[in-house]
């Protein structure tokens, strides 16, 4: 599924105008550093002391920590970017698995057979992804540092010659590719329930960070299940930031903007006016949601034409319905808690809130403080009580463990008392009926001798 990209008339004079004063598609290192150094003098010079630095500040600050790479070592890595090592293909161009021969211990990157394990994205000259998104992948990736976050190693821009500007990107490596890959690849087993929440709670972690956790907001724009990569433990990290902008900022409710996305993902509102918020990128995590929950893509144009828009065929399998049994992911097979997947459906809802402002996304009151309450509904049902969920329980408090040890134990000797009690009763009822028949044979024995 491609992006897209959508303005309005009034939009084309602005950007026209823009466009005169947009960074050159010249991808020479020097050029590059030079470029990014004018933008953060001219950013400084027009912000307040007291305001929050902007994006090119902070990148500034950090540049030192990304590697700029040479183009014949990334060849060199990549073996000449050969089709055997290429592991992704789209619109911006191609990913290809390569194994540095360097040391990058301190990033924490994979190691095989003392190479360095890398994904390095190279970009199509000719692609959907131009220079302008290249520099803001750079720039944002940079600032970032998050567990949820893919990381980003280093970067070469550079002039070929023959081939022209080539620009590309060096992450660390995800072995187990994307979100919709595990999805939607039905030659893959199906991902389990207990992973898809977990899943769900790295990338609202993610988001959370990219709104609230630096000193300026960032709303990533292009959140989709094929830009939620997989570590080795499933472990979600977000990626592909060239759509990604900042935040408003003094006051201001929003940011106004030519509209780019992905269809199926891209919140109504924003779709419409242009306006981009934080709540745009709840609108897309409610879709993401969906696609854990039902296996189904936000847009599948093989289905029936009413069913193909994944967020309006789910409005027609409401929970407490005998028709939300058709909503979970058939692949699962029932191994789910049916409450948890009430609940995940309820919280997709509520990110899928017509009216922008209505859409849950602060700390306290956002997606992911949601989905940690859920997670405790990861386990599926027990098999003799299948209408019940059966919960992932969290360890009791030592009150609590302290009172149930204390009621069974009352029970354990209320039982036994109850036993102690009962049995000389017992003795007694046998030797009453034993002496009577005592009595019995000894008044029939005298009778005979008699």
């Amino acid at each position: 599924m491609g992006c897209f990209f959508y303005s309005r008339e009034k939009n084309k004079n602005k950007n026209k105008k823009q466009s005169r004063s947009s960074p050159t598609l010249t991808v020479d290192k020097d050029d590059f550093r030079d470029e990014m150094s004018q933008k953060a003098n001219r950013s400084c010079s027009l912000v307040v002391a007291s305001s929050p630095r902007s994006i090119l500040e902070l990148y500034e600050e950090r540049a030192h920590e990304l590697r700029d790479f040479r183009l014949a070592e990334l060849r060199s890595a990549t073996g000449n970017f050969s089709r055997e090592l290429k592991i992704g293909e789209g619109g911006f161009g191609s990913v290809y698995k390569g194994f540095l021969k360097t040391s990058c211990s301190h990033l924490g990157l994979r190691n095989d057979s003392g190479n360095v394990v890398v994904a390095v994205k190279k970009l199509n000259p000719n692609g959907m992804q131009g220079h302008k998104q290249w520099l803001a992948e750079v720039q944002f990736l940079a600032v970032v540092d998050h567990p949820n976050l893919v990381k980003l190693i280093g970067y070469c821009g550079t002039d070929d010659g023959e081939q022209g500007p080539q620009r590309l990107l060096v992450y660390e490596f995800m072995p187990n590719k994307t979100l919709e890959y595990h999805l939607f690849n039905k030659a893959y087993p199906t991902l389990p329930w207990k992973t898809r929440l977990s899943i769900a709670l790295g990338v609202a972690k993610g988001l959370q960070y990219l709104h609230e956790g630096l000193e300026i907001q960032v709303i990533y724009r292009d959140l989709k299940s094929s830009n939620v990569l997989l570590d080795e433990e499933f472990r979600p990290k977000l990626s592909d930031f060239g759509l990604a902008r900042e935040g408003p900022v003094d006051g201001q409710t929003h940011v106004s903007t030519a509209v780019m996305g992905t269809y199926g993902y891209a919140a109504p509102d924003y779709v419409e006016t242009g306006r981009l918020t934080a709540r745009s990128d709840v609108w897309s995590f409610g879709v993401v949601l969906l696609e854990l929950l039902t296996g189904h893509r936000a847009f599948d144009r093989s289905r029936p034409r009413p069913d193909q828009k994944l967020v309006d065929w789910a409005r027609r399998h409401p929970a407490g319905t005998r028709w939300f049994s058709r909503l979970p992911d058939p692949r699962l097979a029932g191994r789910y808690s049916h409450r948890a997947a009430q609940d995940v459906a309820a919280l997709a809802w509520r990110c899928l809130t017509a009216p922008g402002s209505a859409r849950p996304w602060r700390r306290r009151r956002g997606p992911w403080s949601a989905l940690s309450g859920t997670a405790s509904w990861m386990v599926p049902p027990s098999r003799r009580r299948r209408d019940r969920p059966r919960l992932l329980a969290a360890t009791p408090a030592p009150a609590k463990k302290a009172a149930t040890a204390k009621r069974r134990r009352m029970a354990h000797l209320a039982k036994l008392a109850a036993g102690a009690s009962a049995a000389p009763a017992a003795r007694r009822l046998v030797h009453m009926k034993m002496t009577k028949v005592a009595a019995t044979c000894n008044a029939g024995t005298q009778h005979v001798e008699t």
